[in-house]
This record gives structure tokens, C-alpha cells and sequence, in this order.
């Protein structure tokens, strides 16, 4: 990258959910950030990770900040997006429990069930196996979605009980946990490098929106 170019931005969905978190773990890698809640704020960023929360809830809230169009514009033309809980919900092909009135962006060919590991009563912790990754990651599981199908295009990247929890197609990549709880921000920096970003030499710096 040349040195008078600004570096890339990287946006995070902060409509609901963790987004902070999201955020501490991108600037652990020196990585300019972005808090996104209009289209504006989308139009100057160059990738975006998608938090959890409630997915009905934000799809609304997509809808009413009027971004859901353009997001899934700017995904079809290409933008990297990294989904995690009910952000790889709002990316899934298909939704088998969604509200008859969920939207979803059809980004990465899997099918998901909401809630699929069960209620917030029933969250749990477990070390996953990620491909390329030289140790286990420590995954948290709360209100997570389960994934019941893959298509042939996408690659898990890591499995529960035989059951995907991390993928990626092209430069979509979706996780059914929440990484950015832990201090260990390897699947940020995977996200990042898999789509040509660098994250070392990098100055930190974060606007807000």
C-alpha cells in the first residue's frame, strides 16, 4: 500500500449488539474503525463486521435507517463482511425459523435456525478448531444460531459436535459465537487477511459516527 494513501476503514453495525467489542478487537490490530448507522456512515467504509444482538430487531432497524438496500448492494459488488451470531443470521440464504416478514441478505449459502443451541439459559463456552489457526480458539456461545446447511461453495472453518460454527464463502465469513467477547482477536485478523487487508504498521485511529 502506498504510504500517502489512507488506510482502509472498517466499519461495525452499531444499530444494536456488541459493536463496541467488535471495535476494541479491530484496533487491537491497528485498523481504522467505524461505528455504521446511516448510509453515509456505510459509504466510507470498506468492509464491515456485523454484531449480535436480535436479529428481527436489526433487520428492522436496517430497514428504518434505510441501509438495508445499500448494504446489500455494497455486499453484492463485493464489500467483505464478517457476521456473528445474529449477523450470520441477517447474512444467511436462508432462515428456517425467521418471522414471515425477515428480511435476510442471502450472502453466504447456508441455512440457519435462530436459537438453535437454545435460550439465554443454556449459553455456553467450548475451544473450537479453526482451520489455520496453529491453536484453539475459546468460542462463546449465547442465544446462538445453529447451522442445519451448507452449500457446496462454503468452507467451514470450524465445527461444534460435528455442526459448522464458523464459515466463509468468498469474502463473507459468519461465526455462530461471539468472538469479541474474548481477548483473542485471531478471527478478526483472519477476516482482515483473507480479504487483503493488513493489520501490522498500521496507526490506530476510530471515528464515530
Amino acid at each position: 500500500m502506498n504510504a500517502a494513501q489512507p488506510a482502509p476503514c472498517i466499519g461495525v453495525l452499531a444499530l444494536q449488539g456488541a459493536f463496541t467489542a467488535h471495535e476494541d478487537a479491530l484496533r487491537s490490530l491497528h485498523v481504522a474503525t467505524r461505528q455504521v448507522r446511516t448510509p453515509a456512515d456505510l459509504a466510507r467504509v470498506a468492509a464491515l463486521v456485523m454484531p449480535g444482538g436480535e436479529s428481527t430487531t436489526m433487520a428492522r432497524l436496517l430497514e428504518t435507517s434505510q441501509m438495508f438496500d445499500e448494504l446489500s448492494a455494497r455486499i453484492s459488488a463485493g464489500m467483505p463482511v464478517f457476521g456473528t451470531c445474529a449477523g450470520m443470521i441477517l447474512l444467511a440464504k436462508e432462515v428456517l425459523d425467521g418471522r414471515t416478514d425477515q428480511r435476510s441478505f442471502g450472502a453466504i449459502d447456508i441455512g440457519v435456525r435462530r436459537n438453535g443451541y437454545g435460550r439465554q439459559v443454556d449459553s455456553f463456552e467450548t475451544d473450537v478448531e479453526v482451520s489455520g489457526l496453529d491453536r484453539p480458539f475459546h468460542a462463546v456461545f449465547i442465544r446462538a444460531p445453529k447451522v442445519v446447511t451448507t452449500g457446496t461453495a462454503v468452507e467451514v472453518l470450524a465445527t461444534h459436535d460435528g455442526v459448522p460454527v464458523l464459515a466463509r464463502q468468498g469474502h463473507i465469513m459468519v461465526a455462530s459465537f461471539h468472538p469479541e467477547i474474548t481477548a483473542d482477536a485471531r478471527l478478526h485478523q483472519m477476516f482482515l487477511q483473507h480479504n487483503g487487508f493488513t493489520t501490522e504498521h498500521r496507526s490506530t485511529s476510530t471515528e464515530r459516527g
